[in-house]
């Protein structure tokens, strides 16, 4: 059984870890986190109206081609968003072209923070897979944080969601910006 306390690097259970960057089924470091994909294309669909192809090629871009996504996962997202209303599809020439609804574009815009969010781990998994990954201690210190959240007991208060948001978001910024941006004065 796992030991639910968090782990700092010095912990060197090798049956409990996998190795950094090593996500489930051993395929490498996952891109996405769960709905990332949906939003992304959401968005992308938004900017200019295009076919599944244009957006594999699209996200190949937006990776500097360290990454591709699969048609096997691109188009069922799309049948996904279509069944949602959130776009729709023309056939053109054999070939859907899609293009985002009403809907897609209210969703969007309750999303803006959300898809921002999607654009910065875009840049960092870009970095990973191309081999800058994270150290070991702080691939740990990433587990530390899942776990806590994980043993949240789940009622979470408006004070509770502002504090616990607030203190992730600044610690996001701050690590985009870097130690330069936190030793100049405001």
């Amino acid at each position: 059984m796992r030991d639910h306390r968090p782990r700092d690097h010095a912990d060197h259970d090798s049956f409990d870890r996998r190795p950094p960057g090593r996500e489930r089924g051993g395929r490498g470091p996952r891109v996405f986190a769960p709905g990332d994909l949906k939003l992304l294309l959401l968005a992308l669909i938004a900017e200019q109206p295009c076919h599944g192809y244009d957006l594999i090629r699209r996200i190949e871009t937006m990776f500097d081609g360290a990454y591709s996504p699969s048609p096997g996962v691109i188009y069922p997202t799309l049948t996904f968003l279509e069944e949602s209303e959130m776009i729709s599809g023309d056939a053109d020439a054999g070939k859907k072209r899609y293009s985002v609804t009403d809907a897609g574009r209210l969703s969007l815009e309750d999303q803006a923070v959300a898809l921002e969010g999607v654009r910065m781990r875009i840049e960092v998994s870009k970095r990973s897979l191309r081999g800058h990954d994270r150290p070991a201690q702080i691939h740990e210190a990433v587990h530390n944080l899942r776990h806590a959240l994980q043993l949240h007991h789940g009622r979470w208060s408006a004070e509770e969601i502002l504090r616990v948001s607030t203190l992730l978001n600044d610690t996001a910024k701050a690590i985009v910006d870097g130690p330069l941006a936190q030793s100049l004065p405001e």
